[in-house]
Parts: structure tokens; C-alpha cells; sequence
């Protein structure tokens, strides 16, 4: 099955709280990958979201290592959403 992933860039306004995750993330901008999948059998080109990570950067305060963590793709929409800004800048 052929499969690709998209990146891009959210920013978060204030400390952000992702289910299981010991702390918030600080505000700031984070990277995101979506894995998504092809839907054969189509007679047009369509792919399906199979995953989502989101990259915490290193800092002091996690040890300075850095991490790709997986979030639920629609949570993430809604944080985003509640943040204000949302994506990208």
C-alpha cells in the first residue's frame, strides 16, 4: 500500500495540555506529521489519515530530548481551535 506524509508547522499562544503528556507545551511553534495511507480501488487519487505526531523539541525541562509523540488528530484540530491563532504563521 503506498503511503505518504505531510508536514507542517502549528503554533500554540499559550501552554497547551496533550493527553499523555506529564506537562503542557510551552507556547511556541511545534512540527506535525500526518501519515496517510492510499484508498485503492478508486478511479481518482484519495488517501486516508492513518496517524498523527507531533514533535517536542528538546529542551531543559524534558531532559533536552527530543521526541515525536502521536496525538488524535481531531484533539489536536480542537486545541488548535481554542488557541485562537491556530495554524502555521
Amino acid at each position: 500500500m503506498m503511503t505518504r506524509t505531510t508536514h507542517r508547522t502549528i503554533h500554540f499562544n499559550a501552554p497547551a495540555s496533550l493527553d499523555g503528556l506529564d506537562v503542557p507545551l510551552a507556547p511556541g511553534d511545534y512540527q506535525v506529521n500526518e501519515d496517510e495511507e492510499l484508498i485503492e480501488g478508486l478511479s481518482w487519487l484519495a488517501y486516508r489519515r492513518v496517524a498523527t505526531f507531533i514533535t517536542i523539541p528538546a529542551t531543559p525541562e524534558n531532559g533536552r530530548v527530543s521526541c515525536m509523540f502521536p496525538v488524535d488528530a481531531e484533539a489536536l484540530e480542537e486545541m488548535l481551535r481554542r488557541d485562537g491563532m491556530g495554524e502555521g504563521r
